[in-house]
């Protein structure tokens, strides 16, 4: 008997397709490979969840989620090399801070690429890997530390606000070429936002200010990331500020 292709039952989903599409849909993240080498690709968007759940319609990053995937990427002998994508409003300074701390520890190469924005915390998730990028476009908000919610309005607030403000510029002057002076001052500017204090950089600024390395695209970010693999991170240098 004869059949018509039309007829024919679908070829069966290949377990790598199935699970590559599991883990975009699911953590939002994907390994490719080609002759070049394996990359991982992680999504860090929305707003960054920390220990207390955001209402459902909020697009989040979870850090429960990003701690033991970089963890496992970091082990895994099939990858080379991890590419971080940000599009990030910012989160919780602690679960920002512990996933920052990881990728910054990390010993293969890391490139981290913002597009659209890198506000608020994501400003320290975008210095943290061993080379940044920034899209022409993208902008980056660099604000002191807020609270949401009820607070004590005494001295130990002010105190401890204080002490995570310090963590939040060390780690960024740490892992950039912007010094504490420069950051501050944008983080203290007035007149600039409204109804707060802080600043909104820019592409071509990000770089300028020694905050991120270099302007480029996808393109520039992976082929970046593909010289880095087998190199030490001494002979990966950012190119010098204008």
């Amino acid at each position: 008997m004869n059949y018509d292709d039309n007829t024919r039952e679908p070829e069966p989903e290949a377990e790598d397709t199935r699970q590559r599409r599991e883990d975009i849909l699911e953590m939002g993240s994907v390994t490719t490979r080609n002759s070049r080498g394996a990359i991982h690709c992680l999504t860090v968007v929305g707003q960054i969840e920390g220990h207390s759940l955001l209402p459902p319609q909020t697009k989040t990053t979870k850090y429960e989620h990003v701690l033991p995937q970089l963890a496992s990427i970091e082990e895994a002998e099939d990858i080379d090399g991890l590419l971080i994508l940000l599009n990030t409003v910012g989160g919780d300074i602690e679960a920002g801070l512990a996933i920052a701390e990881l990728i910054a520890g990390m010993k293969k190469p890391t490139v981290s690429l913002v597009l659209g924005g890198g506000h608020s915390i994501g400003v320290p998730l975008a210095v943290a890997a061993r080379l940044s990028f920034i899209a022409p476009t993208a902008a980056m908000t660099i604000h002191p530390v807020r609270l949401n919610g009820v607070i004590l309005g005494v001295p130990q607030t002010v105190s401890y606000f204080e002490r995570i403000q310090e963590r939040i510029v060390k780690f960024v002057t740490q892992n950039s070429r912007m010094d504490e002076d420069t950051f501050r001052e944008l983080m203290l500017r007035t007149g600039e936002l409204a109804g707060d204090v802080g600043s909104v950089i820019y592409g071509e600024q990000a770089v300028e200010y020694g905050l991120i390395d270099r302007v480029g695209s996808l393109s520039d970010a992976l082929g970046m990331l593909h010289e880095m693999i087998g190199k030490t991170p001494e002979d990966v240098q950012p190119e010098e500020s204008p």
